[in-house]
């Protein structure tokens, strides 16, 4: 098969389509999946640049998502048939014409949505779901702020969010990106290049504050993420753009009875994917179907410009995801 291999760490001018192994037949709980396209994540680039190993066991290859359809399944597998057309969350691999999943991090294509659109939603469904309704527990009425309203978990947060009741501020660093999130239903666009977020977030919230804040930074935004709590409010951290190591006033978070939560999607167990897999597939997949929640796709790209695609990403040229296809895709 082909894969983009990484010729050595760097940047996106490292990445190469170059002709790899087959990987070796499914195993038991396992379906191997010939690819039809896959997605950018920021962790992809990280990848590259040699600073986020795969975790043991997993591909290799860049690529922590895809769709394609079923080529084989290993003993015991019953949910799955040869032919059958899925999404899936990897651990790597998704870059590659080829790759081995298990079971528990399949999806059945989306209800109205091709093959290569979905390659757009396993990752960002998946991280939204699990951290900002399940761990956050986001209830109707609340206010949610999300950093980087425009990328990929920023757009599907703005949608289940909306959806579910709350009401959304995001922050985004582009008159056109804030447009953007407007327009697929947030109540508060903030340009954190020229506005203090915490500031304007109390404004808006009469001095209240967001009951859950989706934060992609890190350590840069940590203070002023619990200045924008409101009481009992809840800060998830799934990013560290702005750096890992940050100082926290533990008076004031107590004073607001508040949460710091710090998650990853990648290195946690099967089970723990396959059980966030199913609740996606319950609550998410039905809203994709109904046309509530849609894929947010800036542009499709060949595999082959795989570069390019981490190009764009990397310099904060698009809104929702960059979508990578396979030669042979179709929808």
């Amino acid at each position: 098969m082909y894969a983009i291999t990484i010729r050595e760490p760097g940047g996106p001018e490292v990445l190469t389509w170059t002709q790899v192994a087959d990987p070796a037949p499914p195993a038991p709980g396992e379906v191997l999946v010939q690819v039809a396209a896959t997605a950018v994540n920021r962790a992809d680039l990280l990848q590259r640049a040699g600073h986020y190993p795969p975790p043991p066991g997993a591909s290799p290859y860049l690529g922590l998502e895809c769709t394609g359809t079923v080529r084989a399944v290993g003993t015991g597998v019953e949910e799955w048939h040869v032919g059958d057309q899925v999404a899936a969350l990897l651990s790597g691999g998704g870059y590659a014409e080829q790759v081995v999943v298990p079971v528990g991090q399949l999806f059945p294509r989306p209800e109205g949505v091709d093959l290569v659109t979905a390659a757009a939603l396993p990752e960002v469904t998946s991280t939204v779901w699990s951290n900002v309704f399940t761990l956050a527990t986001l209830r109707p009425g609340e206010t949610l702020l999300v950093h980087g309203g425009g990328s990929g978990i920023g757009t599907c947060a703005i949608q289940l969010a909306t959806a579910a009741g709350a009401r959304v501020i995001v922050t985004a660093g582009s008159a056109d990106k804030l447009a953007r999130c407007a327009e697929l239903g947030a109540d508060v666009g903030i340009n954190y290049r020229d506005e203090d977020f915490a500031a304007r977030v109390r404004e808006v919230t009469d001095g209240r504050g967001a009951d859950v804040i989706l934060d992609n930074m890190g350590a840069s935004y940590l203070g002023r993420n619990v200045d924008a709590l409101a009481v009992n409010g809840r800060l998830v951290v799934i990013g560290l753009q702005g750096g890992s190591k940050g100082e926290i006033d533990f008076g004031k978070l107590m004073g607001k009875r508040a949460a710091v939560l710090v998650t990853a999607l990648r290195s946690r167990p099967a089970a723990e994917k396959a059980a966030i897999v199913r609740s996606v597939v319950e609550h998410v997949w039905p809203q994709l179907a109904s046309g509530v929640l849609r894929p947010v796709v800036d542009r499709v790209l060949p595999v082959q410009d795989a570069s390019e695609a981490h190009r764009v990403v990397e310099a904060g040229e698009s809104v929702g995801k960059v979508v990578l296809a396979m030669p042979t895709a179709s929808g």
